[in-house]
């Protein structure tokens, strides 16, 4: 497997404070945006997340203001999601410092958001993340979620990444509601299908609690893998889960 792997962790983001939940209920907090900032480039990190999870859900953009603090202290790229709707709305969280946005909602109501974005910005800066949840009646068995996992749509989850990465998304980053926080493992299903269908990069996220977990997460297909609640909580530290990946012979940036 000669891909390389890259370590990203997700600050997901509420009331401008770190938060981390389980099966995206259960908050609780997790820090200042800030300094988990500042440890994870320090910590070794290859990419960092910051989620806004709220802000569709709120009806409210993403809180510029914390997006340009992080920016300031973030060395490695740097993507922020949450309340990104429409080209406007991403160019001010680019602006405030964001190296690339994620959208998610939006893109699903109206996927022509997904074109203008990448026509404006550049395909590089545009990453579709799709929260996800089993139903066996659907063709891959996965549904689209979306309001922050909180509204199914009744779409089938392969056939929308298939849609999405029909528009040269390099990046598309699904999240299973079922492992979400739970520490149980990636859904590596999903990742599977998705890699499988899509020429995109997939990201895992979702269900990360050992290291073997991150292994399973690339044995599946996944080239970015993404955490919280393991590295917030120094679970796993991200120094020691690239030494594991390495002794596993895998490439790891």
């Amino acid at each position: 497997m000669d891909k390389q792997i890259s370590i990203m962790p997700c600050l997901d983001m509420q009331n401008g404070r770190v938060v981390k939940g389980v099966h995206f209920v259960d908050i609780c907090d997790a820090g200042d945006p800030v300094e988990c900032a500042k440890v994870y480039c320090q910590a070794g990190a290859d990419e960092l997340a910051l989620l806004d999870i709220t802000a569709t859900v709120e009806n409210r953009a993403t809180m510029l203001d914390v997006v340009g603090r992080v920016a300031e202290v973030t060395t490695i790229p740097f993507t922020v999601g949450g309340g990104i709707r429409d080209v406007a709305s991403a160019a001010a969280v680019l602006e405030a410092g964001a190296d690339k946005v994620s959208t998610s909602s939006a893109a699903f109501r109206k996927p022509e958001v997904i074109a203008e974005m990448v026509g404006e910005f550049g395909a590089e800066k545009v990453t579709v993340a799709i929260d996800v949840d089993r139903n066996e009646s659907l063709p891959s068995g996965y549904e689209v979620y979306i309001d922050g996992g909180r509204t199914a749509t009744g779409a089938d989850a392969i056939e929308w990444a298939k849609k999405v990465d029909g528009f040269g998304v390099p990046v598309i980053l699904p999240t299973s509601k079922a492992g979400d926080g739970a520490k149980t493992g990636f859904d590596l299903p999903v990742i599977k299908a998705m890699a499988n269908a899509c020429s995109a990069t997939i990201v895992a996220s979702g269900g990360a609690g050992k290291l073997e977990h991150f292994y399973d997460a690339v044995e599946a297909g996944a080239t970015v893998l993404l955490a919280a609640s393991v590295f917030h909580f120094h679970i796993i530290d991200i120094g020691q889960l690239k030494e594991y990946l390495r002794s596993r012979g895998l490439n790891v940036k």
